[in-house]
């Protein structure tokens, strides 16, 4: 009997076009799927929950695959891992209930931006951040914020190139704009699901906030206009990280 297994990961977008399978690109689910050929002699398609873009990191991905193999999970776990280049690592692999599929079974996702405020740049931080050398408003970025949530017509966050006939409308839980440390801001986005680059053109624009180009009324007046145009820019990929993608139990757990 086939086994469908859940896969939790964590990979570095740099150098990575994006999650999805396109040819003659390095992707993170072909190298997955390579790695899983490789270990157990299967060609698989593995599912994510999110299609991340090119650039953009995941500290908390998830997967899953159908499969025959009968290897158990430790030993599939840590021969994947052994194979895997340093930039994809499989932190959880393990079997889930027939009926789990990682994108439909998704009740939430969680990402972060992460912004680098300082007039010099971050030596370590260069692939991780969107350095921005002015200061910025955080005050008036959390009120700008507070706008976002909400059940709404998201069409002035959506980037050209989505799929024709896409429903504009998404459910937004929380926009935060966090300082966990001197000059960096972590802005939190939680959601059911979201638009093409939406997250990070959320982020340009509250950056426009920030930078005194917008004031915290515009935010409104930028998602009643359903216009691309009035939006501020799309924010670069290597800030952006999935965090977390929530679950119901049942269907998470096998």
């Amino acid at each position: 009997m086939m086994r469908c297994m859940r896969l939790d990961l964590d990979y570095e977008g740099t150098r990575f076009h994006g999650w999805q399978v396109q040819p003659g690109v390095r992707t993170v689910q072909g190298t997955l799927e390579e790695v899983f050929l490789r270990v157990t002699g299967e060609t698989v398609r593995m599912v994510a929950a999110g299609r991340t873009d090119a650039g953009v990191h995941a500290r908390g991905q998830v997967a899953h695959v159908l499969t025959d193999s009968r290897l158990d999970e430790r030993a599939l776990l840590m021969a994947m891992n052994s194979l895997l280049p340093p930039d994809v690592v499989v932190k959880t692999l393990r079997d889930a209930l027939p009926t789990f599929h990682a994108r439909k079974c998704a009740l939430e996702k969680r990402y972060e931006y992460w912004i680098w405020n300082d007039p010099l740049p971050s030596v370590f931080g260069r692939r991780f951040a969107w350095h921005i050398k002015g200061p910025l408003d955080v005050d008036a970025m959390r009120a700008a914020a507070q706008v976002l949530p909400g059940t709404r017509d998201f069409s002035s966050f959506q980037a050209s190139g989505s799929p024709e006939g896409c429903n504009p409308v998404r459910t937004v839980r929380c926009v935060e704009v966090r300082t966990p440390a001197a000059g960096t801001l972590h802005i939190v986005v939680e959601g059911v699901s979201f638009l093409r680059h939406m997250v990070r053109i959320l982020v340009g624009t509250l950056v426009e906030v920030g930078r005194g180009r917008m004031v915290v009324p515009d935010m409104e007046a930028v998602l009643q206009a359903r216009d691309r145009r009035v939006a501020g820019r799309t924010a670069p990929a290597a800030g952006l990280f999935l965090m977390k993608v929530c679950y119901p139990e049942e269907a998470a757990q096998g």
